[in-house]
């Protein structure tokens, strides 16, 4: 296997974990900054208040996203397994 085909895969192996993460990032900068600039608002400095919606959120996306994250990993081990299988031969 060559360098390029071996920066190849680690590109691609970062790629799919970026996107993997992406929703549960995304979702919890949301909420935990919604809530951060209630409790500004309201002057309520509650620090579990933070946790629980941002943990419901979190439990909501992962079930929402859980078909597309399946796929997306099931397809990056198949390339995976496709290229160690060249490298066999």
């Amino acid at each position: 296997m060559s360098t390029p085909e071996v920066i190849g895969i680690g590109r691609d192996l970062l790629y799919t974990a970026l996107l993997l993460s992406l929703p549960t990032l995304v979702v919890s900068l949301v909420v935990g900054l919604v809530i951060s600039v209630l409790q500004a608002a309201t002057s309520i400095q509650e620090q579990t208040l933070n946790f629980i919606p941002r943990m419901l959120a979190l439990g909501v996306v992962v079930l929402l996203t859980m078909p597309w994250t399946l796929q997306l990993a099931t397809h990056f081990t198949v390339r995976m397994l496709w290229h160690a299988a060249e490298v066999g031969h």
